[in-house]
This record gives structure tokens, sequence and C-alpha cells, in this order.
């Protein structure tokens, strides 16, 4: 029986929360694993998130938060550690429960991403990037593509600021890959990859232009709803291999469960 006293739960945190994947696809995973464990969505004002965070706090049988926008950077920041991945961007996506009660924090969104492109059978290493996007996932994805051995990425973002920064903090931890901020121009590139909300909307522009693509570039949409986005509903119709979101997903749902340990394979049951 799931959902008794003695439930392990997990809280998957946005503002707002209603198009949350995550609740739906870990619940179906604890049902099919056969685990008394519960993801609940939750919601709060971000005016009210220090009273809401030392609520989840103070409730001991949270085990774990997946934490969406806006809140990544403010979850990070009531860690006591980190892992890299987080810590080079100063944001989680996913935060677990210490022995002492204090909370350490990853993020999956790289990684995810990473694994999405590989199990789609596309090549990062020594290839040519353009990543339209320099935000929360953004950032995750620039550093997972330099660590992966892209050879050169453009980034680019409507705060060249933002863009900027990142590049340079990038450069420094990883120096073979070159990375600099320019136009959202795909032309050349071996791939496009957008990381940005744009594409969301029917009625959204595309993230760059599509005329500047060749058929040999790959097209990849980090947006999971629409599966099929108008970029990528373009990019197929020039003829370039896309990749959608979902993957994405899918291979961080597979890293937070690990990480959260929900068979608790690592610890003895209590």
């Amino acid at each position: 029986m799931r959902g008794t006293g003695k439930a392990d739960v997990f809280v998957m945190l946005a503002h707002p929360v209603g198009h949350a994947k995550s609740p739906g696809i870990f619940n179906e995973i604890f049902e099919q694993r056969g685990l008394d464990s519960l993801m609940v969505p939750l919601s709060c004002r971000p005016e009210d998130f220090d009273t809401f965070w030392a609520g989840i706090t103070a409730a001991e049988n949270v085990r774990g938060v997946i934490v969406s926008v806006p809140y990544k950077t403010a979850v990070f920041h009531k860690c006591g550690a980190a892992h890299d991945r987080a810590a080079r961007v100063k944001s989680a996506n996913s935060v677990r429960r210490q022995a002492d009660g204090s909370w350490y924090a990853d993020n999956f969104d790289g990684v995810g991403f990473i694994d999405g492109l590989r199990a789609g059978g596309h090549r990062i290493e020594g290839q040519r990037i353009l990543q339209v996007g320099a935000g929360g996932a953004g950032a995750s994805l620039a550093y997972c593509l330099a660590e992966a051995g892209a050879g050169d990425i453009r980034l680019h973002d409507i705060d060249e600021g933002r863009a900027s920064q990142l590049a340079g903090l990038v450069a420094k931890a990883f120096p073979a890959c070159r990375i600099a901020v320019g136009p959202a121009d795909a032309a050349g590139m071996d791939m496009a990859i957008n990381a940005t909300p744009t594409g969301l909307r029917a009625s959204d522009p595309l993230p760059f232009d599509v005329s500047r693509l060749s058929p040999e570039t790959t097209v990849v949409d980090i947006i999971m709803e629409p599966a099929e986005t108008a970029l990528l509903r373009a990019a197929k119709a020039i003829g370039c291999p896309v990749q959608p979101g979902r993957p994405m997903m899918d291979f961080q749902v597979q890293a937070m469960a690990e990480f959260f340990d929900i068979d608790r394979a690592r610890r003895n049951h209590e």
C-alpha cells in the first residue's frame, strides 16, 4: 500500500506548479516499484518562500525536493552543501535531506541534456554549437556541453551581460572549449539549441532564424510540451536532424531517482 504514515514524501516546487510533469512521472515509478512513497506538487508566492522553506525543512519526512522556476537559485542558497554541477551555476533543481537535517543540492539539467543527446546518437565532441538562452537551464547546458568536449559554443541571450558572464565562467572552467557571445545565427553550425522558454506557446516567435540552417545542422529544443515545437517542425522541413525536449526529462528522472535513492539501496529502512 502506498501513502501510509511511513511513506517517504518528495515535493515538486514551482510557481506556478500546474505544468509540472515530475509528480506524475515519479508517482508512476513508485507505483511500478511498489514503494510506499509520494511526490506532491506544491507552490508558494515568491514573497512567502522563506516561510515555505522553513516549513519544508521542519517536515521531517520530506526526503527530497525537485525545484523549478522561479526557485532554483533561492533553494540552492538554503543548502548546506552542493555538487559542483549546482555550485558552479548557483542553481539547484534537486535537493535531498542529509543525516543532520540540512539540504544537499544538485542540478541535473545539463546531465539529462547530454545523456539525451548521446542516446539520440548526436555527437558533441568537437562540434560547433549555437546555444540560444543563458538562463538557469542554459547555464547548466553550457557547462555540460563544454565538459563533454564541444569545440566551439556561441552563446546568445536577450540579456547580453548574462551571456557574457556565463561565457567567461565556462571558459575558465573548461579552457579547451572556445566559447563566446554572438548573434543567434545558425549558419555553419553543427548544432543549434533552443535553451529558452520560447516555443511554449503557439504564438511565440522562433528562437532563431531557421533560414540560416543547413540540413547538416542538428536542431535541439529543450521544451517538453508541445512535444514537437514550431522550431523542430521548421527544422525537419529543411531536413535537419532534430532532438526534442522529452529525452532530457527522461534522463533527468533517472539521475534524480538515483540521487534521491528512492529504493533506499544505500541505507537501511527505519
